[in-house]
């Protein structure tokens, strides 16, 4: 939870609707194939389950009203690796910003695969 407290009073933004946001908007960018899970065991389990959470392939961390961002991608093969990842992150950037009012410290993109 994101707790944000200014002269009309206090505002908190969920984790999900953070996640949420930030999906839809690294979706929606040219040459990304999907959003990736973090972690090897949650590719495990991926094997067994139809519906993929795409909240596991965001971390978010709040610290001193800054929000650091991580994300594991899967891009489509052809493209522009350095064009995608640097879309991905104005976009996020701006996305989050004008969503929270907090500002964005960081984004780190982890490109785990290549699709066809």
């Amino acid at each position: 939870m994101i707790s944000i407290e200014n002269h009309i009073g206090k505002i908190t933004i969920s984790d999900r609707y953070l996640k949420d946001l930030i999906a839809n908007t690294v979706t929606r960018c040219f040459g990304v194939a999907d959003m990736r899970d973090i972690s090897i065991k949650n590719d495990i389990c991926l094997l067994f389950r139809k519906n993929n959470t795409v909240g596991d392939s965001i971390r978010l961390k709040v610290k001193d009203n800054r929000i650091f961002i991580s994300l594991h991608i899967s891009v489509t093969y052809g493209t522009n690796i350095t064009a995608i990842v640097n879309s991905i992150r104005h976009k996020v950037r701006y996305a989050v910003e004008e969503a929270t009012g907090m500002d964005v410290a960081k984004i780190n993109i982890s490109v785990d695969s290549i699709t066809e």
